[in-house]
């Protein structure tokens, strides 16, 4: 097994791990490379950045689904994209532990999604936890989803929440911690 699936697996990884070191290390370049030039494209040069985005997240850019650069993306190789998903500027992915977006998923601007913790005794050590975006879900403008989190079907998370558990089909939350304040 490789890095990404011992992590996704919940095996802990020592980021001083030299197959860590070779296997992560060697996605992030890629990643940061891409990124950058994603970045540094006109942005109307649409057509260019659909190309860079395709390259960068293994040609799962269909449909209408599209990055608003500039964005960062840590390890693009571990993200699962669905159809007509659309996220603003100043999108932040770390999903070393793996993010799954499913279809007609909208984010406003400045989301973070994040897969990875440090150990709190040892922290060189990572482990990870997977995030689950259902489909047609709403994500406000500077959101926080913190790892091992589902946001269940249409759910809509309010600006600037901090999502650190799971959010139900069909419910509003917002808050730090976001908490549900309405079913639809």
């Amino acid at each position: 097994m490789g890095v990404f699936e011992d992590l996704r697996n919940g095996i802990s990884y020592d980021i001083r791990d030299e197959k860590y070191l070779k296997e992560a290390h060697g996605e992030m370049k890629r990643c940061r490379h891409l990124c950058y030039k994603i970045n540094s494209t006109d942005p109307d040069n649409t057509e260019e950045i659909i190309k860079l985005e395709n390259e960068l997240l293994n040609n799962q850019m269909k449909d209408g689904t599209f990055f608003t650069p500039p964005f960062q993306i840590d390890v693009a190789c571990c993200m699962r994209l669905g159809k007509n998903v659309f996220a603003n500027h100043g999108l932040t992915v770390m999903s070393i532990g793996t993010v799954t977006i499913e279809d007609g998923v909208m984010m406003g601007p400045e989301v973070g999604i994040f897969t990875v913790n440090h150990e709190p005794k040892n922290i060189r050590v990572i482990k990870t936890k997977e995030v689950h975006i259902k489909k047609n879900a709403w994500i406000g403008a500077r959101v926080n989803i913190l790892p091992g989190v589902t946001i269940g079907e249409n759910a809509i998370v309010g600006t600037g929440s901090i999502v650190t558990k799971d959010v139900p089909d069909n419910a509003i939350v917002v808050g730090n911690p976001a908490k549900v304040i309405k079913q639809l």
